[in-house]
């Protein structure tokens, strides 16, 4: 599974903010890593740099083999339960999406 991590020129987009949202990112989806063929994670300030509540922004795009991409948005105060509350969301949503394919 190909991680891709982008954020706008608002976040800090670091070297250490990648590695460790890549590895928690493939962590939480080892399950499906033989069907998802890449990940983009998209980090941002809606705000820019104005205060704001909730103005953090996380998008997670599922690329699978054979299907349509799926993604996810999840706003939050910081980047980190933005990123959060998105790896939960795009988890769900593989999950349903594989276990339907299941039951038929």
């Amino acid at each position: 599974m190909q991680v891709q991590f982008n954020t706008d020129k608002t976040i800090e987009g670091h070297e250490r903010m990648q590695n460790h949202f890549s590895a928690e990112i493939k962590e939480k989806l080892k399950r499906f890593d033989d069907k998802i063929t890449r990940l983009e994670i998209h980090v941002g300030d809606e705000n820019s740099e104005k205060f704001g509540l909730d103005d953090k922004k996380c998008v997670i795009e599922a690329r699978v083999a054979g299907m349509n991409p799926m993604v996810v948005t999840h706003n939050a105060d910081t980047v980190e339960k933005a990123f959060s509350g998105a790896s939960d969301k795009i988890k769900k949503v593989l999950d349903t999406t594989f276990d339907k394919m299941k039951s038929h």
